[in-house]
């Protein structure tokens, strides 16, 4: 794989992170994420992995 065709993924916040653990709110911020219905388009790396499987009820992933 070239550097230029790094693989992305695609996540938009779907639910609200008010009433949640501190750490899922700041999981959102990390990704980019704090306004409901917003999107970002991210690396796929591990991390950024991790991070969406902790705030999964909140978010929806498309490849």
């Amino acid at each position: 794989m070239s550097e230029t065709a790094k693989k992305t993924v695609k996540v938009t916040q779907t639910g609200s992170p008010i009433g949640r653990k501190p750490g899922q709110r700041e999981t959102l911020i990390g990704l980019g994420l704090n306004k409901m219905h917003r999107t970002r388009e991210l690396e796929d790396t591990p991390a950024v992995r991790g991070m969406i499987r902790k705030v999964a009820h909140l978010i929806k992933v498309e490849d």
